[in-house]
């Protein structure tokens, strides 16, 4: 059967237009209603003078904070000469959206604005938000992650009227001394670089923004700064084919808008002696356009950098430019010079139409692409908060924190475990500040800072302590900053990893440790890149195994450590620290909680209180508010400690009380004249462990037993009972120049035996159980019960805040007082327990006593939620915490667990209603509270001295404070 030829073009034609739309063509610069983009184009381009059209070609450099005369400048540029596009440089984001706004509404055709903004807009702009540098994005595995990055720069340069990002920066950089690439680059292996730069790009590309592939043809091995000389790049042909220019192969491939053409010296690819690459029309045409077949943008690099502007005179420079194939001249030195050269070039015949109009209708293109055919100014409602957005915050950690390196790891040191094995030292070094690395450590175990004049004097002070932790802090302020140790450094680091067991913190580019000769002596090295804060959180969370390490060396730093260095390792169910939104809670919920503080400090509920919420391991909002006292004196901060009350019963008592009955050395079923002979005979002898600490024994809810303590007639303490300074038999201290006789623990005992039951079995809230399980405790371990929770909980968890006793540990301005005392002690209660009971025990009470920070409270409740693992060791077995966390009751009304509180059965009771009947927790009288919810993984601790000055002060409570916060954290929850 024959097909005449009509029919066979007939169906060849029906053939292409099924094709996809891309297929049309490989110009990146292309939309998908080309059709109608080709006609804008070129109804534009009809209506242009031949000044009109040249002036497309230029794209003029403005600092937004610049002077009035710079600004007309430009203005005048816009109107007279009639330039195509603005590079934004330095300033500040609101004065750019106006100018930006101002200019556009100036121009003829709409100007195509650009920026440098490789690692975001605060590349140029202060008041807007940084990402990590592509050094340190070098080193995050996840693609995904670096598509992330590309993609958020994009919107906030999208939401500032910014059309161009010169970005992706492709260079690779080998050469440690390259004085202008370095961080910005990804790295030294060019597979790693291509597939950082195309993730980027991807990111870019999804949000509108086009996207400039830099330095052609490679800028990564160079010693000296194209800004202030010509770099030579003395390779052979084949070697800058198959390196240099490996990644502009790929993002050619993969649609990269524009490629930026460097300032070089390159006799590989130009025999004519130092002819800039810019100016190479071998290098521009004969290789970008034609062999690479590249058919977007091509921008010279900014024509007033010496590598360029020591070549020609302005001007010329730019004819030279444009000659050589590239379409948008950068930064020129003179406009109007270069307009007219380039008009003369025209009209002389040297520059043809077809070569005018094909770089100025793909300027156009760009421009459509870029939804410059439908123009809208900036709006600057609402731009501070769209350039720092949460979900910005929560990318910028997720790239730190899988970033951070470790690239040396000697006996397993990292992540470092075994806390209470350890006596810990923190050595800075550096021009830069430590402070945020150091706070973060102190957050995992006790970290002393040592600080020595002599070198001598350093290692001596070290010889107490079994871990040096060293940070190396180098200024953050640009990727270009020194980075280097010096000498006396050197020597330090190398004297102290000799005779200590040492980790070092590099907050630096890698290349610093090429000068280490020290590095065979470190047990470990984690390279944090950066001296950001979040670096430097990351970095110690890191350290002690609150996060994983997944980052590789972008670069190789010396034989030591070759690229692609980098060790994995666990998390050992730490407390990590971050942001709401990366454990599915809502900031701007969680912002209602700053109101209701703020409520409790303004109308003196509490002189002052600190808030911890975590999920899933994670703290995400920390708040310390008010002061010590009224007196407003002495701010509330992480570290200072507050009396715990009855939350003592949950996290000092129990949990013994849980480890053995796991071991069978007791049960719920043991009788307390079982467990303590000494009841045998009383009242209380066959009252069972379970029915004790469930609040379901009959026992009295308390005993005033320091009322028999006080004279009668007097109405103070009794010198039968008291001294004012320890002596014989007279040695637990109760207050300042309070000391009670020895045998008071026995008479307190004593009372508890003889004491009545209530007369009809029920729910009774009482200390009596934990005053009995003191006693218990301490006779089985044959120890006091402050030695043993440290022993066995506080020292190996890291909880180095906990404390009984607490003037025993830290001073008096880092605890927070809790009363105004008139009735027995007669003094301000500080330092010492609150609870009288306690108090009469030497401040060491099963009951209460025991003082800490939020974040150890948090610690603790997340050792719970982890079913009993905590820091690589297991405390508690899951069963035993669910046995404890269980409502054995609930049919008689009982809500309590074994020793835990629980959610109520009706409508008051301790928590907002609105927990999972999983949760469990405790109150403490003096304003405490902490509560963790296995279903939803939260832990939420709320501290307070409400009872100062006056134990009367019931606002805290009567106003629900605490159940109010809760309740907005479980509505706050997305996910």
């Amino acid at each position: 059967m024959s097909i005449r030829p009509l029919h066979f073009l007939f169906l060849i034609s029906i053939l292409f237009l099924n094709l996809p739309v891309t297929a049309q063509s490989n110009d990146p610069l292309e939309t998908v209603d080309f059709e109608n983009q080709r006609m804008w184009v070129d109804s534009i381009y009809n209506n242009l003078s031949l000044q009109e059209k040249v002036g497309q070609l230029f794209m003029v450099d403005l600092f937004s904070n610049g002077s009035r005369a710079s600004h007309n400048k430009v203005r005048g540029l816009i109107t007279e000469q009639h330039i195509g596009g603005v590079i934004f440089s330095k300033g500040g984001p609101g004065q750019q959206a106006k100018l930006n706004n101002e200019f556009q509404e100036l121009a003829k055709v709409p100007l195509l604005i650009g920026m440098d903004a490789e690692w975001g807009l605060a590349m140029r702009l202060d008041s807007t938000f940084a990402l990590p540098w592509n050094m340190t994005l070098g080193a995050v595995q996840s693609l995904k992650l670096i598509e992330e990055a590309g993609a958020s720069i994009s919107r906030h340069s999208r939401r500032l009227g910014v059309h161009i990002n010169f970005a992706p920066v492709i260079d690779i950089n080998t050469n440690p001394e390259n004085p202008i690439i370095g961080n910005r680059a990804f790295g030294e292996e060019k597979i790693n670089v291509t597939n950082k730069a195309l993730a980027f790009m991807k990111g870019m590309h999804r949000e509108g923004i086009l996207s400039s592939a830099k330095h052609f043809p490679g800028h990564g091995d160079t010693n000296s700064d194209s800004h202030k000389t010509l770099p030579t790049i003395s390779f052979s042909r084949a070697r800058i084919d198959s390196t240099e220019l490996f990644p502009y192969y790929k993002l050619i491939d993969e649609g990269v808008s524009s490629i930026m053409v460097a300032h070089l010296n390159v006799p590989g690819l130009e025999r004519e002696k130092n002819l800039p690459s810019s100016l190479s029309k071998t290098i521009v045409t004969d290789l970008l356009k034609e062999r690479l077949g590249f058919k977007g943008l091509i921008f010279t690099d900014a024509l007033n950098m010496k590598g360029a502007s020591n070549h020609t005179s302005p001007g010329d420079i730019d004819l030279a430019a444009f000659l050589a194939g590239n379409d948008i001249l950068l930064i020129s030195e003179d406009v109007p010079k270069a307009s007219v050269k380039i008009m003369e070039a025209y009209n002389n015949g040297i520059i043809t139409e077809e070569r005018l109009s094909h770089s100025v209708k793909k300027i156009l293109k760009a421009k459509y692409k870029a939804g410059l055919h439908h123009y809208l100014p900036v709006n600057p409602i609402g731009l501070e908060e769209n350039l720092h957005t949460v979900q910005d915050r929560v990318l910028n950690e997720e790239l730190f924190e899988n970033a951070i390196t470790i690239v040396k790891n000697d006996l397993g040191i990292l992540p470092v475990k075994d806390l209470d094995t350890r006596k810990i030292a923190y050595v800075h070094f550096g021009d830069d500040s430590g402070d945020a690395f150091l706070t973060q450590l102190r957050k995992y175990s006790r970290i002393d800072h040592i600080k020595a004049e002599r070198l001598d004097e350093m290692i001596s002070k070290l010889r107490e302590y079994n871990l040096v932790i060293i940070g190396y802090h180098k200024s953050n302020a640009s990727p270009w900053a020194r980075y280097k140790f010096s000498r006396d450094e050197l020597t330090w680091i190398h004297e102290i990893a000799k005779n200590n067991l040492s980790i070092l913190n590099v907050f630096t580019r890698p290349y610093a440790l090429l000068d280490l000769n020290s590095s065979s002596l470190m047990e470990g090295i984690i390279m944090g890149y950066q001296n950001s804060p979040i670096a430097q959180e990351k970095t110690a969370q890191i350290l002690f195994g609150a996060l994983e390490a997944r980052g590789k060396l972008p670069v190789s730093a010396g034989e030591e450590f070759p690229a692609g260095t980098g060790f994995y390792t666990r998390a050992v169910n730490r407390l990590s620290y971050g942001i709401p939104e990366s454990v599915g809670l809502r900031s701007t919920g969680l912002a209602k909680i700053d109101s209701l503080v703020d409520l409790a400090i303004s109308r003196k509920m509490t002189p002052g209180l600190q808030v911890m919420i975590a999920r899933r391991g994670k703290v995400i909002y920390n708040r310390n508010a008010g002061y010590h006292t009224y007196e407003k004196k002495t701010p509330v901060t992480d570290t200072s400690l507050y009396d715990l009350a009855s939350l003592t019963k949950i996290l000092a008592s129990l949990p013994l009380i849980m480890e053995l009955e796991e071991r069978g050395v007791i049960n719920f079923d043991s009788r307390l004249g079982e467990l303590m002979p000494y009841f045998i005979g009383s009242n209380k002898e066959n009252i069972r462990l379970q029915d004790m600490l469930l609040h379901y024994g009959r026992l009295k809810a308390w005993l005033p037993f320091y009322v028999p303590t006080i004279d009668r007639a007097t109405k103070r303490p009794s010198l039968q009972y008291y001294r004012e300074k320890p002596v014989e038999n007279f040695n637990l201290q109760v207050a300042n120049e309070m000391y009670i006789r020895n045998d008071i623990r026995d008479s307190i005992l004593g009372v508890i035996r003889s004491s009545s039951l209530e007369k009809q079995l029920g729910y009774k809230y009482s200390d009596l159980p934990f005053y009995i399980m003191k006693y218990y405790l301490e006779d089985h371990h044959n120890a006091p019960l402050d030695l043993i929770t440290y022993d066995r909980f506080y020292n190996p968890l890291g909880a180095n805040y906990t404390t009984y006793s607490p003037l025993e540990h830290f001073s008096l301005d880092q605890i927070v007082p809790t009363e105004e005392d008139k009735l027995w002690r007669r003094q301000r209660v500080h330092g010492f327990v609150h609870d009288q009971g306690a108090a009469m025990q030497g401040g060491i009470g099963g009951h209460a006593g025991l003082f800490s920070n939020a974040n150890d409270v948090t610690k603790i409740m997340q050792l719970y939620l982890n079913g009993g693992h905590y820091g690589g060791r297991k405390y508690l077995e899951q069963e035993t915490l669910e046995k404890f966390n269980t409502c054995y009751y609930c049919e008689n009304n009982v809500r309590r667990g074994v020793g835990f509180d629980k959610p109520q059965l009706s409508q008051s009771g301790p928590t907002c209603g609105c927990v999972s009947l999983a949760s469990f927790g405790h109150s403490g009288f003096t304003g405490t509270f902490a509560w963790a919810d296995p279903d939803e993984e939260i832990v939420y601790v709320f501290l307070s001295n409400r009872t100062y000055p006056d134990v009367d002060n019931r606002a805290l409570i009567r106003e629900n404070i605490r159940e109010k916060i809760q309740q907005v954290i479980y509505d706050s929850i997305e996910f």
